[in-house]
């Protein structure tokens, strides 16, 4: 089973579209940055993309609509 479920994450987001884009925004920000919300053994992924997941999830991404 993939981390985090994708259920949990469209309950929070609304969209699939506007979680892509958040995600996408967010690992490209963490590349470029090297910068992080939790520590770094408390991720569960290595790779920025499911990184910015574990995020969304714990809610460490707050999205305005209409931005």
């Amino acid at each position: 089973m993939l981390y985090p479920s994708i259920d949990k994450l469209l309950n929070q987001v609304g969209s699939k579209y506007l979680l892509v884009n958040v995600v996408a925004k967010r690992a490209k920000e963490m590349e470029e940055t090297n910068h992080y919300q939790m520590k770094e053994n408390e991720y569960k992924s290595h790779k920025p993309l499911g990184r910015a997941l574990e995020e969304v999830s714990k809610d460490l991404i707050h999205i305005i609509a209409g931005r």
